[in-house]
């Protein structure tokens, strides 16, 4: 038996990157997991890729395609999900988006565009999950992903860390409305991780001037880590199936560092 076997976990944002990742690490732990993303085909090919994983631990697995920011398909995603697996015992809130600009460049539409997939996406997926757990009782874990960028501001990227911070407050106002029926709120925040969100951001700040060479972004963010280099997803997972097992019930409103000692708070 695994550590999460039996549990159904919905992770959005799980197409590639960590998220995908997190999915992976949760199959092989015995759980039944849900891959959403906008992206439906790729969410699509993960899940296939995975069915031999799954039934190994004696999972199961499925894809979805949904916007976070559309609460009609997130909630449509759910009733889907809970049709086909009975239930939605923990709900990973991950998709997110990066689109840096300095500081004085920042328009209206980096904001909007950032902070609604980050935040606004959190809070439907929070709260149309939780609606769900409610209903079908036995209370539930929501887990969000934050960013190191939750903990300091970051001249180039300035609506993602605003939209990070939110994560963290939602998840503290979350973590308050929902203790009455039984479900939890924490949230992991990564530092640097080589990923293609990474990689895409690599190429934004060479276009806004910010970097002269491809890797520098990543060489100059990462200087500092403690652990001496960049995470990779594999060092995310075993936190996050530690949030989305019985081994975190007595956890909530908490966010759980995983940088490496890249910020010290």
């Amino acid at each position: 038996m695994g550590r999460v076997s039996g549990r159904v976990c919905l992770i959005t944002g799980a197409a590639r990157g960590i998220g995908r990742a997190m999915g992976e690490a949760l199959l092989e732990e015995g759980a039944d997991v849900c891959f959403a993303d906008l992206n439906g085909a790729q969410a699509a090919n993960v899940a296939k890729a995975n069915e031999a994983r799954a039934a190994a631990a004696g999972g199961r697995v499925m894809s979805a395609q949904v916007n976070v920011t559309e609460r009609n398909e997130m909630r449509a995603m759910i009733a889907t999900v809970v049709a086909q697996f009975g239930r939605i015992d923990v709900m990973f809130n991950n998709a997110g988006v990066n689109r840096p600009m300095n500081f004085l460049d920042v328009t209206e539409d980096n904001w909007h565009f950032i902070m609604d997939i980050n935040g606004l996406g959190t809070m439907i997926g929070m709260q149309e999950a939780a609606k769900q757990m409610i209903t079908q009782g036995g209370g539930g874990k929501i887990v969000n992903t934050a960013s190191v960028a939750s903990r300091q501001g970051f001249d180039n990227v300035a609506p993602y860390c605003a939209s990070k911070w939110a994560v963290v407050s939602l998840t503290q106002s979350g973590a308050r409305d929902l203790a009455k029926h039984n479900i939890t709120v924490t949230g992991f925040a990564p530092g640097v991780v080589a990923t293609e969100m990474w990689d895409e951001v690599d190429r934004d700040l060479m276009e806004i001037g910010a970097a002269e060479k491809p890797g520098q972004a990543m060489e100059e963010f990462s200087s500092g880590i403690l652990r001496g280099r960049v995470a990779r997803p594999a060092d995310i997972t075993g936190t996050t199936t530690f949030l989305a097992s019985p081994d975190s019930d007595y956890m909530t409103g908490q966010i759980v560092m995983i940088d490496g000692g890249m910020t010290l708070v």
